[in-house]
């Protein structure tokens, strides 16, 4: 059923809503302002200039309240509710998630792709390096795996790097994964994720955004929308990550708001690893595996966990959880030494494992 049929919202008060969350200079707080000065979004929109005015409203989202281009997309993004799978949800209305409704600044609305419930299932949060390096991708897709059979909706922000390994992990393990967009659905950016957004969406996942459908990539919306990943969350993993890297920003919003913040340690010598310590330096917890991120969500861990389709190797178990040396490995399977380099030998030339800096990563895929 679309979201025009199942919401109690009339479509009349729809179109109202629609119609001001396209206007210029409306942010959340003026939105929410909006609805409790006129009680509804179709008696602010018919309210008198002077009345916006008096709100200290900005003239350009006076004057623009009935242009054509306003009302044109709010009809069409009517009409793209009207269509299986997509769903409008707000923040006064059934269905909105509700940890994400405990943040300061909640989207008023949330365009949803794929499966709206999921935004009410416990999720983690995997972000990280655009530029990640392949250990990196290799751990963010081990983590998310593992973090999906445990029965957690894995979120990150769809960007290429380590949040597109994220959502791959997850939908390898035969789990969901919700992508936040910093575009509009109909825009979606990176376009190199169109394959892996269509994925997410043809397995039940989901991909969410605040912004209205046919909004474009913006520099300023990307560091924004990066509060939605963390506020749908009960914690964020980061995955290598500089010092200049907006992952440190969900991170900072993720502390912010209550959740849980964990850090993958890396190399001193690696710039990339250089925001995940600063990460732990300010309370960050340092995490190793996912175990220790298990044991910190307590009564979560009992989720049933997500069905697997074939058996994984002992060896490619421990290496989805963790990268690990030859010696680590031994000593956590109880194998010898020998039989151990020689089951590695195997799985690198079967392209499942490899090695780097003397670590034995689980390849994505």
């Amino acid at each position: 059923m679309s979201a025009v049929h199942s919401s109690p919202c009339p479509p009349a008060e729809l179109e109202a809503r629609l119609r001001l969350h396209r206007l210029p200079e409306i942010g959340l707080r003026r939105f929410h302002s909006l609805i409790q000065a006129f009680g509804s979004a179709s008696s602010a929109l018919s309210a008198p200039a002077s009345a916006w005015r008096s709100l200290g409203l900005p003239a350009a989202s006076i004057d623009a309240r009935c242009s054509v281009q306003v009302r044109d997309g709010a009809l069409a993004a009517m009409a793209w509710l009207e269509r299986p799978g997509q769903y409008l949800l707000m923040w006064d209305q059934p269905g909105y998630p509700a940890l994400l409704g405990e943040i300061d600044d909640p989207p008023p609305l949330l365009f949803v792709a794929g499966e709206p419930t999921l935004l009410e299932r416990p999720q983690l949060a995997i972000v990280g390096s655009r530029r990640a390096t392949p250990p990196a991708l290799d751990t963010a897709g081990a983590f998310a795996r593992c973090l999906a059979q445990a029965g957690f909706t894995i979120t990150s922000g769809l960007a290429l790097g380590v949040d597109g390994a994220a959502h791959r992990g997850a939908l390898q393990a035969g789990g969901s994964t919700i992508g936040v967009l910093g575009t509009g659905l109909q825009k979606l950016y990176p376009q190199r994720h169109r394959d892996l957004a269509r994925a997410m969406v043809d397995n039940g996942s989901a991909l969410v955004s605040e912004y209205p459908l046919d909004a474009g990539p913006l520099a300023a919306n990307f560091p924004r929308r990066n509060r939605i990943i963390s506020g749908l969350s009960l914690g964020v993993l980061v995955v290598e990550a500089s010092l200049a890297s907006g992952s440190l920003i969900t991170a900072q919003l993720a502390a912010e708001q209550g959740r849980e913040v964990y850090a993958l340690p890396g190399s001193i010598h690696h710039p990339g690893a250089k925001g995940c310590h600063q990460l732990i330096r300010d309370g960050a917890s340092l995490v190793e595996n996912v175990e220790q991120i298990l044991e910190t969500l307590g009564g979560w861990r009992n989720l049933p966990p997500a069905s697997v389709d074939k058996p994984v190797h002992p060896l490619l178990a421990l290496l989805h959880v963790a990268p690990q040396t030859s010696e680590g490995l031994a000593h956590s399977s109880g194998q010898p030494l020998a039989q151990v380099l020689a089951s590695l030998t195997e799985l690198e030339l079967e392209g499942r494992v490899s090695n780097e800096g003397g670590r034995w990563f689980a390849r994505a895929g």
